[in-house]
């Protein structure tokens, strides 16, 4: 279960992993966390080359940690991850102080730093002065994460233009009125069977993964018609409620988006994969949603504002991954030169 979910070795002395090994197997006696961590190092030691995922993210209580994964090829050839640690963050989250950190882990499980390939992350700028600090220092390439590069791209080019953003903003109103209002959900799938159509939920966007807003305009544009219908009928939607329902250009300007955003919510599911190498596809990728991008033919302005920012997004965040002219170590290109799928890169 620690390996399976990533969770930190120390787990095993909690009181409520205890609680439930009792309960599951009141003869068990749990090895002490040091064993476990002795098998952990175990698996680390026997490969050549690893590469560490450092994220810093904020929980509920709003209580700041840094996670630091280490990926690896096992005896099987297979792609393994192993939780080092989830540090709580007590002090500032300056690119030293992380830099620090990451330092102390590696020298806690006793990993040379010769073995360490590369440092996978995010594009904030603290944890990109970190990696920056650690590549000068020992050698460890700094490759940032491109789902987190894809969801800054689109943001941008989403809020390119008023009406895009306004459409969007119409759309996450008109969700939310659903999640707060029992009754008009239930109304909702009775017009969904009368329709027939199918018995869905609407999706509500999360601000920090750009594809859950291409989720909710799917869903929200495969319910139009039962959407419109409960919004219309004035034993459920009060009067004052009924300026919710998007108007005639609105879900226009949607439909056309959903399908620009299509590629990008492809590229974005297949770069989230665990289980299978995806830093060596990043040039083919870019190069790909480039050239969609401006061969894409749009006739609104708030379109032709998307695909000139997207454009404008593309060349600047993949400029060193699609160039092939700087001379620099430069992992993404090294790792698409010996994938055998992109030999004619």
């Amino acid at each position: 279960m620690l390996v399976t979910d990533m969770r930190p070795i120390s787990m095993v002395e909690g009181e409520g992993f205890k609680a439930l090994i009792k309960t599951l197997h009141p003869g068990y006696v749990l090895p002490s966390r040091w064993v476990n961590c002795f098998n952990a190092c175990y698996v680390v030691f026997e490969i050549c080359f690893e590469c560490k995922t450092a994220d810093a993210w904020t929980s509920v209580a709003t209580k700041a940690y840094l996670g630091i994964t280490c990926h690896y090829i096992g005896d099987n050839w297979e792609m393994e991850s192993v939780c080092l640690t989830t540090l709580p963050l007590q002090d500032r989250h300056t690119a030293s102080n992380i830099a620090d950190w990451l330092e102390e882990v590696v020298a806690k499980y006793e990993i040379p730093v010769t073995r360490v390939a590369a440092i996978v992350h995010d594009n904030g700028a603290n944890i990109v002065g970190a990696a920056r600090l650690l590549e000068e220092k020992h050698g460890w390439m700094s490759v940032r994460r491109t789902g987190h590069t894809l969801q800054l791209a689109v943001n941008t080019a989403i809020k390119a233009h008023q009406s895009t953003e306004r459409a969007l903003g119409a759309a996450r109103s008109l969700v939310e009125h659903f999640h707060k209002s029992e009754l008009a959900r239930t109304k909702l799938k009775a017009k969904q069977l009368q329709m027939n159509t199918p018995q869905k939920k609407l999706i509500q966007d999360v601000a920090t993964r750009w594809n859950s807003t291409y989720y909710m305009v799917e869903s929200l544009l495969q319910q139009r018609w039962p959407v419109t219908a409960t919004l219309l009928d004035s034993s459920i939607t009060p009067k004052g409620k009924r300026y919710l329902d998007l108007k005639p250009d609105q879900w226009s300007l949607l439909e056309e988006l959903l399908k620009t955003l299509k590629r990008f919510e492809v590229a974005t599911v297949f770069m989230s994969g665990q289980n299978y190498v995806t830093i060596s596809a990043v040039p083919t990728l870019a190069r790909g949603l480039l050239k969609a991008t401006q061969n894409a033919s749009f006739e609104s302005p708030p379109m032709k504002a998307f695909q000139a920012t997207m454009t404008e997004q593309l060349k600047k965040r993949w400029d060193r991954e699609t160039s092939f002219t700087d001379t620099a170590p430069n992992a993404v290109i090294m790792s698409a030169a010996l994938d055998p799928r992109f030999k004619k890169l």
